[in-house]
């Protein structure tokens, strides 16, 4: 599926009244990305384009959507759009049992599995990473373990469909309120911090930097263009904002890419969503992959 509007979509777009056209951006939305957005969620919409029809000097979403339809503006606007109604909503070490369990048992399993001189490789995917917290609380809890195993070779890989979100996440700065659920252990090693407690930034320290890596990447539109053989992937919070169909197609998406005794984790609140053949829950929103050891 393109995120490339056709002709056909700007002739069906343009054709319809201004009463139509937050149906239509609605629809078109729900095509690009699966995401639903039912007709009582008309006031978040305008919400979260107000600062985009703002800057462009429109006096409100009307006005936007006339530009953008009737105007021809629909595949230029598009991106801003879909960064604008995705939810960003992410915290460093969000749902700390997952971490815990990525501690204590899915990196010492991936050890216990290699001989003890070998160098052991580790892949993790944050399939919905947003601004990148999740990844980088990821990296941390990996570079730990790696400190007292300097054999276990770990890399991060971190998608979403927003340009404005993965900008953030490859920047890797943040604010001391978003970086406080950090630890200080994890702090002192992995963030570098300057200016005043209230106006102080954090940026992830480039031996973490070097071993993640952030692109775009729309998860409905499968297979996914990812290696496969992945250890655990992060799949949080997330399908809770598609269909049930769509649901079944990311979770299948991903279970093809994770090795045999490989891990999928959700939101806590997600687990009834996952019912692939071959993925056996352990923990709440915590599933692995049939095989291995």
């Amino acid at each position: 599926m393109s995120a490339y509007l056709t002709r056909a979509d700007l002739r069906a777009a343009a054709s319809s009244s201004t009463g139509q056209h937050l149906d239509a951006l609605r629809r078109l939305v729900h095509e690009r990305t699966g995401i639903v957005l039912p007709a009582s969620k008309a006031t978040m919409i305008e919400a979260r384009l107000r600062k985009r029809f703002t800057d462009l000097g429109l006096a409100n979403l009307q006005a936007y959507l006339c530009t953008i339809f009737d105007g021809g503006q629909l595949n230029q606007e598009l991106p801003h759009i879909v960064n604008a109604l995705t939810t960003n909503k992410t915290d460093f070490f969000r749902e700390y049992p997952h971490f815990e369990l990525l501690e204590k048992r899915i990196i010492p399993e991936a050890l216990a599995r290699a001989r003890a001189s070998s160098r052991v490789r580790f892949r993790l995917w944050s399939a919905a990473a947003s601004t990148g917290a999740e990844a980088w609380s990821a990296a941390m809890v990996l570079a730990s373990a790696a400190t007292a195993e300097p054999r276990l070779d770990w890399r991060i890989l971190g998608t979403d469909i927003s340009t404005e979100v993965l900008q953030t996440a490859s920047t890797a700065i943040y604010s001391a309120v978003d970086v406080a659920p950090v630890t200080e252990g994890h702090r002192a090693a992995y963030l570098m911090c300057n200016g005043n407690r209230a106006r102080r930034l954090c940026r992830i320290r480039p031996e973490l930097r070097s071993r993640v890596r952030f692109r775009k990447m729309n998860l409905v539109e499968t297979p996914y263009p990812v290696e496969g053989g992945i250890d655990t992937i992060f799949l949080r919070n997330v399908l809770i904002y598609f269909e049930p169909q769509m649901q079944a197609r990311i979770v299948g998406a991903c279970a093809e890419k994770i090795r045999p005794g490989g891990y999928l984790i959700v939101g806590h609140s997600e687990s009834m969503i996952v019912k692939e053949p071959g993925l056996a829950q352990i923990a709440p929103g915590v599933f692995r992959q049939e095989g291995g050891q």
